[in-house]
């Protein structure tokens, strides 16, 4: 790399070059994949060093592996983080998080808009083991600050929500965590580092299901931890490598390739989005639109953090309710019906009945998930395609029942 000090560089490139380091056996441009599970030591000596940590090296995958150090090491950089870990899934990065820092008789607050089943494993798992969770609207703190109680060890946002799009402000929710002694954990998974950087704002740590933007072409699940500070980074660690979450060395390839155009494919989304925002406001059949990129006074005030992007998830409601959605998603040709978002392609769902349908019907009403909410992740196909395809869906929901909200 042409500078020696990597912060200096914009993200796109950051997001091409990483640290700069090329492949130490044979300068490869592109790191490889280092599908072994096992890696040989010189000596006797050698294994008993590195097993102490007396000595960097490689010993196995699950613990450390050449193509997933790249990926670490190139995430963490983008975020501002000092240490980044790789995991097989989104949820594996939550759930590895939860376990380091929560135990019995602990307590945290969470966003009540937050993706499903980071509630749900809460909830219903976590929760055999003494751990209690408050769910709260985040944008609102002086409701994140009534929810702490003397043995609250963290709070845990997603901003913008899954799947309404609210707006937690990030600093906010950070002075309150340490004036308390807790840590902030945000998941950036939305808007990725390109759009918003949450350590640079005062969370401790961030993570991701790179599955979605970051990976972004539909074909690997992966996640990632990435943390402000080398001692949480630590204890991270050993939780992830005990508990055996660890990504595979061709899922962190196939990641490691996606990154490289992230900049390129999250702006060409968000370019597609603000002008399908524009078209589904206008429209007769549709009520409500939640987009990043309108001002919202409630929402806007602060925290907004780096104005960079308002990204490429849209959600609307159709007053019809589920049997209106049902109708549009049934009648999408282009579009493809599926869960997950973040890649090339377009993907509608319906969260009340999909991605959140484990939650309860008054929790979803309590986060603003209702049942007419449509979720679309937009992707990267000519705009004039993808408004010639929900225009004709549209057409199928009569608009005397989809009157606005």
């Amino acid at each position: 790399m042409s500078s020696d000090r990597p912060e200096e560089l914009s993200l796109d490139t950051i997001a091409i070059h990483g640290d700069g380091d090329p492949d130490p056996s044979y300068g490869a441009v592109s790191a490889p994949i280092y599908q072994s599970s096992t890696f040989v030591f010189d000596s006797p000596e050698q294994g008993a060093a590195r097993f102490a940590g007396r000595e960097d090296g490689y010993i196995y995958t699950r613990m450390g592996n050449p193509t997933v150090d790249v990926l670490e090491r190139n995430l963490a950089l983008m975020e501002g983080g000092a240490a980044g870990l790789a995991t097989a899934s989104g949820m594996a990065a939550v759930t590895t998080t939860f376990l380091t820092f929560l135990s019995r008789g602990d307590h945290m607050v969470g966003t009540n808009g937050v993706y499903g089943p980071s509630r749900v494993v809460v909830e219903r798992d976590f929760s055999r083991y003494g751990v209690e969770a408050t769910f709260v609207d985040t944008s609102d703190l002086d409701q994140v600050e009534a929810a702490i109680r003397p043995e609250t060890k963290l709070i845990f946002i997603e901003t913008p929500a899954n799947p309404t799009l609210k707006l937690t402000d990030i600093a906010g929710c950070a002075e309150i965590a340490h004036r308390h002694g807790l840590r902030l954990v945000a998941d950036n998974t939305f808007m990725s580092p390109i759009f918003q950087r949450p350590l640079t704002l005062g969370a401790d740590i961030v993570i991701h299901s790179m599955t979605k933007f970051i990976g972004g072409h539909t074909d690997v699940v992966a996640g990632m931890i990435v943390s402000k500070r080398e001692e949480d980074h630590a204890k991270i660690r050993s939780v992830l490598h005990y508990f055996g979450g660890t990504i595979d060395p061709h899922q962190a390839w196939l990641v490691l390739r996606g990154l490289r155009t992230l900049p390129l494919r999250i702006r060409a989304g968000t370019r597609n989005a603000e002008r399908l925002a524009e078209f589904l406001d206008g429209h007769p059949t549709v009520g409500r639109v939640h987009y990043r990129g309108w001002p919202d006074p409630p929402q806007y005030q602060s925290g907004r953090g780096p104005p960079d992007g308002p990204g490429a998830l849209i959600a609307f409601e159709l007053a019809g309710g589920y049997e209106a959605g049902k109708k549009v998603l049934s009648a999408l040709k282009l579009m493809k019906v599926a869960v997950s978002l973040g890649g090339v392609e377009t993907l509608i769902q319906h969260p009340a009945s999909m991605t959140h349908a484990a939650m309860s019907a008054d929790c979803r009403a309590a986060a603003g998930i209702t049942d007419g909410l449509i979720r679309v992740s937009v992707g990267c196909e000519a705009y004039k395609d993808l408004e010639a395809d929900m225009r004709q869906a549209l057409e199928t929901v009569r608009p005397e029942i989809a009157a606005p909200i």
